[in-house]
């Protein structure tokens, strides 16, 4: 009886201390981030489905927690119709979630006392000007770094978009015939042209090209050994993915474009593998491996909103109550959790970054194709590990879409007020010429025969035949229509005064990026 007892004390006593020391190793594997919080097979699965149900080339995926990478795969292929399969390495275009990059760099100066946040832009680019004399004297670095300096979202992308030979500073010189949408510091307007500027000042202040800043102060120091600032270096890497637009909702592979005078605003090229580097990084507030390469006013700094936006506090769901732009990131918060993000837009390419800062989590997606399955993925992944009630962000965001594509009647409805048997009210000879835009250069209309032909200055690629479409109105066809992926159908106008003397152009290119609107070029010779 004695013996008996003491047996089942000792039994006791040690299932006792096996399962402390299971929770012991559990709460270790968790604290170290070693711990799959979700269903990672789960995640294979659905990411797997959801390419196929979107009908997307390829992406690759990452997820960062705790400090450590537990999961990075590719999805589909590099280019439809070979074989090679995406991986973990392969590079992608990260577009405009280079501008973390650009902050990141800048906030490292202000910390060097090189510059301050509120120093004014002028001060470095004495040439900087815009729609009015004293917002060009005024604005700063914040200003231009978080979208508030009046200009409307995109304006002036044309300038650049595609083009040939046009640098930097000639660029952001063109800024000052771009129209205010709102008043200076007063909304919010997406410019990748502030962002350029910030490229330019950067190499005023430390007498390096953007491409060095970047390289020697963020890519060399976190080991993002395969990421490279401009498309030249593809080829020495290797393992890249090809871009791919749409024509006629069906995806194709388009040639990789040049953006190295615009990289400032979106030129990286990397892997999920190096992403998942910088995010730790940034989820570790600007410390590298004991190596505080971001103070803590930098991290701060960079992730405080500087231009809020509106959000409706009476919907019935309120998993969002504020959001903004802070420098280089978008911030809102998401089920009581704070939520650092951007996309990125490539031609061709689609990408997203994604942190969640209390759960330590991050979550990056790139692909090779022009729809946005990149947030649906990002989303799911979120709510995965922030264990909330499961939603198919993939079905949801698809239907929402294909309605979207299905609901723009831009060009449908161009097409419809085509009015056959017309003919132009002038003579070839006479809508020929030299037209100017003084945001973007020459823009040449030559007789070629029986036809009209149309020349840009700065970019070869928008070079066109016009075809007659009704009275003094054109219908332009593109040369390189099969490489183009941000729009497609457009036409042009030939202004006319009361003597049937050609004045200007007007142009009417249906899309959601490139305002070919914006450039009205005046006849000139």
């Amino acid at each position: 009886m004695g013996e008996s007892a003491a047996l089942h004390d000792f039994i006791s006593s040690k299932q006792k201390y096996l399962a402390m020391k299971k929770i012991f190793f559990f709460l270790l594997l968790t604290t170290n981030g070693l711990f799959a919080q979700v269903d990672l097979k789960k995640l294979d699965a659905y990411y797997s489905k959801a390419l196929k149900d979107w009908d997307m080339p390829g992406m690759s995926v990452a997820i960062v927690k705790d400090g450590k990478v537990i999961y990075s795969k590719g999805y589909g292929v590099k280019e439809l119709g070979k074989p090679e399969k995406t991986n973990e390495h392969t590079l992608y275009a990260i577009a405009s979630n280079t501008k973390a990059f650009t902050t990141a760099a800048i906030a490292m100066m202000v910390q060097e006392g090189k510059l301050s946040w509120n120093d004014k832009v002028k001060r470095y680019l004495p040439y900087f000007e815009l729609y009015d004399p004293y917002v060009s004297q005024e604005v700063t670095i914040r200003d231009i770094l978080s979208h508030r300096v009046g200009l409307g979202t995109f304006s002036g992308d044309a300038i650049w978009y595609l083009s040939d030979n046009l640098p930097a500073p000639e660029i952001i010189k063109r800024a000052q015939y771009l129209p205010r949408s709102y008043d200076f510091r007063s909304g919010y307007g997406y410019s990748n042209i502030m962002y350029i500027t910030a490229g330019e000042l950067m190499k005023v202040v430390s007498t390096k090209s953007w491409a060095e800043n970047i390289q020697e102060r963020i890519l060399n120091p976190l080991g993002m050994n395969r990421t490279i600032t401009s498309v030249k270096n593809l080829e020495l890497k290797g393992n890249y993915a090809t871009p791919h637009g749409l024509f006629d909702g069906k995806h194709q592979p388009i040639a990789w474009e040049d953006w190295e005078s615009i990289a400032a605003t979106g030129g990286i090229v990397s892997s999920v593998n190096d992403m998942a580097n910088w995010m730790i990084f940034n989820l570790n507030h600007g410390i590298w491996k004991q190596d505080t390469l971001l103070t803590k006013a930098s991290r701060n700094m960079l992730w405080t909103p500087h231009n809020t936006f509106q959000v409706d506090q009476t919907r019935p769901e309120h998993s969002t109550h504020f959001r903004g732009y802070a420098l280089g990131w978008g911030v809102s918060d998401y089920h009581g959790r704070m939520r650092v993000s951007h996309t990125g837009g490539y031609s061709g390419m689609l990408s997203m970054v994604l942190l969640v800062p209390d759960e330590n989590l991050g979550i990056v997606v790139l692909t090779n194709g022009m729809k946005p399955l990149f947030s649906a993925v990002a989303n799911y992944t979120m709510d995965r590990f922030l264990k909330l009630p499961e939603k198919d962000w993939s079905a949801d965001i698809l239907k929402d879409y294909s309605t979207r594509v299905a609901d723009d009647q831009r060009i449908p409805d161009i097409k419809r007020a085509h009015v056959l048997g017309t003919k132009p009210s002038v003579s070839l000879d006479r809508v020929a010429g030299t037209y100017f835009a003084n945001i973007y250069g020459n823009i040449e209309v030559k007789q070629e025969g029986d036809k009209l032909r149309l020349y840009f200055e700065h970019s070869n690629r928008f070079n066109a035949t016009l075809e007659h479409w009704h009275y003094d109105t054109w219908e332009i066809k593109w040369d390189n229509a099969d490489l183009l992926s941000w729009f497609s159908f457009g036409t042009v106008h030939f202004v006319l005064d009361n003597n049937l003397k050609v004045k200007a152009l007007e142009f009417d290119v249906p899309n959601d990026d490139i305002w070919f609107d914006e450039l009205k070029p005046i006849k000139v010779k």
